[in-house]
């Protein structure tokens, strides 16, 4: 038991996931905070969030260099209304202080590792492909190839196939573009670096992986699959994306120390995901783990869990579940290995709207550690 993250990332450790149970109970995201501030001071170098990549660059512009302000770091950097929360926006002016000073090497970076989409909506590759494509400085005009930006964007292209532009001949054109783009920049990398940068060779690429990600995206939800293998689907997808963007972060941050990313836990688990969405039984590869394979002991995972919340409504748990037995140990928060944790049943006074995902064997078996809240 302790309240020092540090005391829970070993030597060999170079990506900490710390997931919150539910996106709607704001102490996660406070907490989060002040447990970054220590791991930054133990060398720590990048923070990253479930938010979109390519709009993170934004954030990251904001706390490493100063450009622009704060209001529009979080209105433009951070997606899925992410920016509107208070503990975010603490987040991101702490790390314009922090920074504010420091020689490039010691600043902290922000990145976002989530796709530029929602589960049942996903965008066009348009203002990604014309990004890499004036990058690279080509004479190629795509209007005809992507019709109205609002074909991809409705709801209806992701959840029923008949409506998708996915699997379209025009799709799949873009596809072999987007290909050969990533193909050229990789090849004239050497030249484009020099008259650029190397930052700026990378958000090149980041546009492209967000480009070729929306289009696979878009042509899973082409298929017509019954709504529980079709849902399973799109979200493993999903997590794929996220999974990829993390591991290029690392292999960006490499150099640099370690990094720190917050996301929900169904994201972070080592273990497949089960989502319950009324009837249907939601179950997906996450990012977590995924990226775990790649990383083996580098990866730590640390759950959320949560008492009881006036936020969501939640009331106390009964004592013999998981968090009953964290509710009794802790007063107000703490950290526990989960070599620790007893033997106990899975809490069940929870609804779907409420967001929470309760400790369960499954997510257990996928975990170092439990930060509990009270």
């Amino acid at each position: 038991m302790s309240q020092d993250i540090r005391a829970f990332v070993p030597p060999s450790c170079d990506l900490v996931g710390l997931g919150e149970p539910t996106h709607f109970e704001p102490a996660f995201a406070r907490l989060r905070n002040d447990l970054f501030a220590r791991l930054v001071d133990s060398g720590f170098r990048s923070f990253a969030l479930e938010s979109d990549r390519v709009a993170g660059f934004v954030v990251d512009d904001f706390v490493q260099e100063g450009v622009g302000d704060l209001d529009t770091a979080l209105r433009e950097g951070i997606s899925h209304d992410f920016g509107e929360l208070e503990a975010n926006r603490d987040l991101v002016a702490w790390l314009r202080e922090y920074n504010e000073g420091r020689p490039p090497e010691q600043r902290v970076a922000c990145h976002g590792i989530d796709a530029p989409l929602e589960t049942m909506s996903a965008p066009g590759p348009r203002r990604y492909l014309e990004f890499a494509r004036d990058y690279l400085e080509l004479d190629l005009d795509l209007t005809d190839l992507l019709g109205a930006d609002e074909r991809w964007s409705r709801t209806e292209a992701v959840l029923d196939p008949a409506m998708s532009p996915g699997a379209t001949a025009e799709a799949e054109k873009l596809a072999t573009i987007g290909d050969d783009l990533l193909s050229q920049l990789y090849g004239r990398a050497p030249a484009l670096i020099a008259k650029t940068s190397r930052a700026q060779w990378l958000r090149a690429r980041a546009n492209l992986t967000a480009a070729l990600g929306l289009l696979r995206y878009h042509r899973q939800a082409a298929r017509r699959l019954e709504p529980e293998a079709r849902i399973s689907l799109l979200s493993g997808t999903r997590d794929v994306l996220m999974a990829q963007n993390l591991l290029e972060i690392r292999d960006i941050e490499a150099d640099r120390g370690p990094t720190l990313v917050f996301a929900h836990n169904s994201h972070l688990q080592r273990t497949v995901t089960h989502m319950p969405m009324g009837e249907l039984d939601i179950t997906w590869s996450p990012t977590g783990a995924i990226a775990a394979q790649f990383l083996g002991d580098r990866y730590t995972f640390i759950a959320g869990s949560l008492g009881h919340s006036e936020a969501i409504d939640l009331g106390e748990p009964a004592p013999d579940t998981f968090e009953g037995f964290l509710q009794h140990r802790f007063p107000t928060w703490g950290l526990l290995p989960v070599a620790d944790l007893p033997t106990a049943r899975v809490r069940t006074d929870v609804t779907q709207p409420q967001g929470y995902f309760p400790l369960d064997p499954t997510i257990l078996a996928g975990m170092d550690a439990v930060l509990h809240i009270a």
